[in-house]
């Protein structure tokens, strides 16, 4: 089995951002020559996620109101009592999970015809990474 490791590095514009990494994760596919396997996209920060679905900018309109109708911005957390004034990205981080793993097949991303890979940043305007973990032969 090989591996073959590289990181994404984010420092978004604005505090909320949906990025599609489908680009990225495919040229680091390539490096790696994996034919078959499984890519691991990791955020590796507890307020940011790693997602997979539509490319559509309603669907992801759709995605920020539904957090913010579960995990509210303000200042009614009781995380902000340790000087931090982010426990809503916290709480959509965990709504929307941190890390995906999507198939590898014939050396391509074995997604479905629409899915596409997002990084979901939550508490942006600093740097951020996310992990691409590539296994298989």
């Amino acid at each position: 089995m090989k591996f073959h490791t590289e990181y994404l590095w984010f420092n978004t514009a604005r505090p909320r951002e949906y990025i599609n990494i489908t680009p990225s994760v495919e040229e680091a596919l390539v490096k790696s020559n994996i034919q078959e396997g499984m890519v691991l996209v990791s955020a590796m920060h507890i307020t940011a996620a790693v997602y997979v679905n539509d490319a559509e900018s309603g669907l992801i309109e759709d995605i920020d109101a539904w957090l913010d109708q579960l995990a509210p911005r303000g200042p009614d957390y009781k995380h902000h009592r340790s000087g931090e004034v982010n426990g809503d990205a916290h709480l959509k981080s965990l709504l929307m999970h941190h890390q995906v793993i999507v198939p590898v097949s014939r050396g391509r991303l074995d997604l479905g015809p629409w899915q596409q890979i997002y990084y979901a940043e939550f508490d942006g305007k600093r740097k951020k990474r996310v992990v691409i973990k590539i296994m298989g032969e």
